[in-house]
This record gives C-alpha cells, sequence and structure tokens, in this order.
C-alpha cells in the first residue's frame, strides 16, 4: 500500500498547473484509490478541506453515473460567494439616494463624482440596516461610474453661501414632488450652433482620405443663421422636448417651449397634474430675476390653471441641472462630427439621440420671431400672482393662476 507521502509528493508537483474544479477533482481520485481513510489521508498530506474532497467524490460519481462531455467551468451555475450587492437588493439604490444630492463634476462626463467619503456613506448606510464596509463601497461606486476626489478640483470662483443649502431645497422638492406623481422638469437653453457647412468637434466614420469637408472659418451664413436649442427634460419619465428657434433667447421662447413640451409630451402623461415644478438656472432666458420670464410663466399657469413651481440653481451652478448632463450631453455625443447644415438635419440629429437608459426625445422647429429688449413695468409685473416660498424667496416661488 503507497504512502501518505506519496499522496503528498503528486499533489505538490502537480498544484501549480490546477484550477479550483481540477484540484478537487485530483485529490478526490487520490481519495477513492486510497481506499478505506482516504479522504482523511488526502486532507492531512494536501490541507484541501475534507469538504471539498467529498465534493470532488461526489462530481466523479455522477459523471459515472451520466457520462458526457464536462462543460469546462470551474464551479457549478450560481457557485461561489454571491456578491452583497446581489444579496441585498436595496443597497445601490439607497447608496444612489445618499450621493444624489452631493453629486458633483463636469456633468458632460459619464464620469461623476461625490464629496462624501467612503467611510461616511458605509456608517450611513450600516445605520440603515444594510451590512457594508468603506472597501465595499468604494467598488460599488466604481461599478456605478463614481470615483472619489478631492473638493478643491471644482472650485468655480466664489460661491454663494447657501450654494448646497439650496441643491438639498431643490432635491427635496423634487422627491416630493416625483412622489406625489407630479411632473417635474429640467429647462435650459443648449449652446446656440451655426447653421451651414462648419466644422462639428469630433469624428465619425468615413472611407479612407475622405473627410468630410467643411468652411475654414466660421462666419455666420445670414440666410441660414443660427440655431437656439431650448430643451424641458422630464426627469420622471426620462424623455425630453426640444424647440429650435431660430430668432432670439428670450423670456418668451422659453416658456412657449415649456408650453409645446406639455402639449406635445407632458398632458398625456400627467393629465391630472394640478402642478408643474420647474429646475432652471439663475440666469439666462429662465432667470430668476427676468421679469418676463414671470410675466410669462403668468400666461401659462392662467392657460393650463394650475400652479408653476420654480427653483432656480444658484449662480454658478449651471452645469448642475439635470438637463445638462441626462439630455444635453447625449445630443451633443450624438451629432458630433456632423456638420448641421441645415435646420432639418439639427431636428433629425436631437429627435433621433437615444441612450441604452431609454431616453427619448421630441424636436420641432420654432420658427417665430422673439424680439429682444422687451421691458415689463411694476404695473405689469404686480400682476404676477406669485407666492415665494420662506426659503430663499428671490430662487424658490410658486406661480398661482389668476382668477377670471
Amino acid at each position: 500500500m503507497e504512502t501518505d507521502q506519496s499522496i503528498a509528493n503528486r499533489y505538490h508537483a502537480m498544484a501549480w498547473a490546477l484550477d479550483e474544479r481540477l484540484r478537487r477533482l485530483f485529490v478526490a481520485s487520490e481519495a477513492m484509490a486510497f481506499g478505506y481513510g482516504g479522504v482523511s489521508a488526502v486532507a492531512l498530506q494536501t490541507g484541501v478541506s475534507r469538504g471539498t474532497i467529498h465534493t470532488g467524490i461526489a462530481e466523479i460519481k455522477n459523471h459515472a453515473d451520466r457520462p458526457g462531455v464536462i462543460d469546462g467551468s470551474v464551479r457549478r451555475p450560481g457557485g461561489g460567494r454571491k456578491k452583497t450587492s446581489t444579496i441585498d437588493d436595496s443597497l445601490l439604490t439607497d447608496l444612489n439616494a445618499l450621493i444624489e444630492p452631493t453629486t458633483r463634476g463636469d456633468p458632460e462626463s459619464p464620469l461623476r463624482w461625490t464629496c462624501k467619503s467612503l467611510r461616511r456613506l458605509s456608517e450611513e448606510l450600516n445605520s440603515q440596516g444594510h451590512q457594508t464596509s468603506h472597501r465595499m463601497v468604494g467598488e460599488l461606486l466604481h461599478e456605478l461610474r463614481y470615483s472619489l476626489q478631492s473638493n478643491s478640483k471644482t472650485l468655480e470662483g466664489s460661491s454663494h453661501p447657501d450654494r448646497n443649502a439650496q441643491f438639498e431645497y431643490i432635491n427635496n422638492q423634487v422627491k416630493k414632488r416625483i412622489k406625489a406623481g407630479t411632473p417635474v422638469i429640467s429647462v435650459d437653453t443648449k449652446k446656440k450652433e451655426l447653421v451651414g457647412d462648419f466644422k462639428n468637434g469630433g469624428r465619425e466614420l468615413r472611407p479612407v482620405g475622405e473627410p468630410e469637408k467643411v468652411r475654414v472659418h466660421d462666419f455666420i451664413i445670414p440666410e441660414l443663421g443660427r440655431a437656439n436649442p431650448y430643451g424641458v427634460y422630464d426627469i420622471t419619465n426620462n424623455t425630453g422636448w426640444v424647440s429650435v428657434g431660430v430668432d432670439h433667447d428670450t423670456a418668451t421662447f422659453a416658456v412657449e417651449s415649456i408650453r409645446r413640451w406639455w402639449y406635445t409630451m407632458g398632458k398625456e402623461v400627467y393629465s391630472t397634474a394640478g402642478e408643474i415644478l420647474i429646475t432652471a438656472d439663475g440666469g439666462g432666458s429662465n432667470g430668476s430675476r427676468v421679469r418676463l420670464w414671470k410675466v410669462e410663466l403668468q400666461r401659462l399657469s392662467d392657460e393650463l390653471g394650475c400652479p408653476i413651481t420654480v427653483c432656480h440653481f444658484p449662480p454658478g451652478t449651471s452645469k448642475w441641472n439635470k438637463i445638462e448632463h441626462r439630455l444635453f450631453s447625449f445630443i451633443t455625443q450624438n451629432w458630433r462630427g456632423k456638420p448641421l447644415i441645415s435646420y432639418e438635419v439639427i431636428v433629425n440629429l436631437i429627435q433621433g439621440t437615444t441612450t441604452d437608459k431609454g431616453l427619448r426625445i421630441k424636436c420641432a422647429l420654432d420658427e417665430n420671431i422673439y424680439p429682444k429688449g422687451i421691458k415689463i413695468t411694476d404695473n405689469e409685473l404686480s400682476d404676477v400672482n406669485i407666492k415665494t416660498h420662506r426659503f430663499h424667496g428671490d430662487w424658490n416661488y410658486t406661480i398661482i393662476p389668476n382668477c377670471k
């Protein structure tokens, strides 16, 4: 009868070439060849657990009973320790909820980052009943395309002292409205684009040596002009509306774009809505200090017969508006490298933009004329039935329909 030492010699001579499954089958065959007491002897000489040896023996016997080709996998289907995020269904959802209000970084990039530390996030998750560690949180954030970076890399000059508080306020207002089934939209004007055969950043596939020929200089073509895309993004349903204006970007144009979104997309989804919440930048055609913006919203509120609440982002934080990184960034990617030779091409490229997350966009040309320089008198402004919120009424307010 062979000695236990010969088992150890054979095992150590082959161990370097064996994967997990072959190692299990090798020690099992040694134990079966040894006979009575083989499992104990092999376990002692090789250091492999008795349970693993018994599993290997069962695999060999099962294969002998049902001979066939082995599938080549190291473990049986479903084998191995399950990921915590797989066992704990709500872990990723709760992690996203913790970092969403404080997410920062360049929204034009798919990479995001958060200013909360991994240990702080781990502590908050554990307080909610999850079992996790800061190392696991780091792995989950990597899966979600986040990375932990220094806050100092995103400072953009001076910031308002209530900047973060306004972020939290907007987030709470949005969550409350979404839970109640109220439409929540993010609005903004995309960068104006010259219409014509001008160079557009990026590259697209073309035959070798045949690049798209474009103009050397970017001087406006008077008969074509510029395109002013104004977007409305439905945060709840991941859908968007874009009006491509041919005239000036004014508050009247902005509100008309919201009106078109409502009658084209919003009304069908939110037929019983009693309110609309708008998140917008603090400047531009929909700025918090623009009188015409509030007058036009009053007209829309009267027309729809429902209040319209507006929450503006603090100065210098326009990139954090949802529409920037959930709508405009994908439009930019879609038409990258393609000259915007006509309004029809622009509309088709915007409307053809989709994402793996199910983004759907409708787009139309707005050929109306929107004169600049319209002055709103104090009397006209006083007709706006506006209710300012307790927290920063200059940024947060609700326009209520006037009784007729």
